[in-house]
């Protein structure tokens, strides 16, 4: 199943998608995609629903984050071979772990904010793991049990304030509306195998980004494991993963986002997303 949010800024709606790509709206069967409704027996019972059933939203509204009740928004750094190689950085031993804020989470299509006095503004496709329900000490054989679904994220990078300003890589990674993510949350029934995906993005219409979720160094179902020796994670949770290799600060000679710039992104089976990015004055 395909679950999405729509409508205004903080008032979005929960919706699903049907067989004809056209958004039902279900706020008389759950209040939002938070909390328990994210439980895979929970979004199944959702799915279950006959969508013929369900009113039609006309138009083409706004699309909002497709979880919400976010409570920590957990990334990993350095996690395709290919990109730690095109930055000039080794795999790490163990995953590097970082957060972004929840307050960095807009819809998919939404402009993103060039923050003021930033000079290097990135992009980075990234699949990302939404939890279902709480995970603890949980083993990797396991880990996949605690997984709601699968959306795209862009883990957009401001990456002056990210390396050149000491300290962690937070600050950088935070900025108001740099974690688009949506369009829908596709549930894990939907995912047979998430290390087989094709990721892609464009600048201008410019391909950038062409990979794979296979190659990636940790694997979700190790990520859930791993993070899980460390915290809890709640539904709503977000993990996104890390990115493949042609993000800006790759190129020779770099290249990094200005106002008006159009970014689209993608991964396979999981939908697209297209935002402009503005100078934040």
């Amino acid at each position: 199943m395909k679950f999405l949010r729509y409508g205004a800024p903080g008032a979005e709606k929960p919706a699903i998608l049907d067989a004809d790509g056209k958004i039902r709206d279900l706020s008389a069967h759950v209040a939002d995609l938070s909390g328990a409704a994210l439980a895979p027996d929970a979004l199944a019972k959702l799915g279950a629903i006959d969508a013929k059933s369900l009113p039609l939203v006309d138009g083409d509204p706004r699309l909002g984050p497709c979880v919400a009740g976010t409570g920590k928004f957990i990334c990993i750094g350095l996690n395709y071979s290919d990109h730690a190689a095109e930055t000039g950085a080794t795999v790490p031993p163990e995953p590097i772990i970082f957060m972004k804020a929840s307050s960095a989470i807009v819809g998919p299509n939404d402009n993103v904010l060039i923050p003021r006095g930033s000079e290097k503004t990135d992009w980075e496709v990234e699949l990302a793991v939404v939890i279902g329900k709480t995970a603890k000490y949980v083993t990797e054989a396991e880990a996949l049990d605690y997984v709601a679904g699968y959306c795209v994220t862009n883990d957009v990078s401001e990456r002056a304030f990210q390396t050149e300003r000491s300290g962690q890589w937070t600050k950088g990674k935070s900025c108001d509306t740099f974690g688009p993510m949506g369009p829908w949350l596709v549930t894990k029934d939907e995912v047979p195998d998430p290390q087989n995906l094709g990721m892609w993005l464009k600048v201008n219409g410019e391909q950038q980004q062409d990979g794979s979720s296979k190659t990636m160094v940790y694997g979700v179902a190790f990520l859930v494991s791993y993070l899980s020796q460390f915290m809890s994670l709640h539904p709503g949770d977000v993990i996104s993963t890390g990115t493949p290799p042609g993000v800006g600060m790759g190129l020779k000679p770099p290249r990094y986002l200005k106002d008006g710039d159009v970014v689209e992104l993608g991964i396979e089976g999981l939908g697209t997303q297209k935002q402009t990015f503005v100078a934040d004055r």
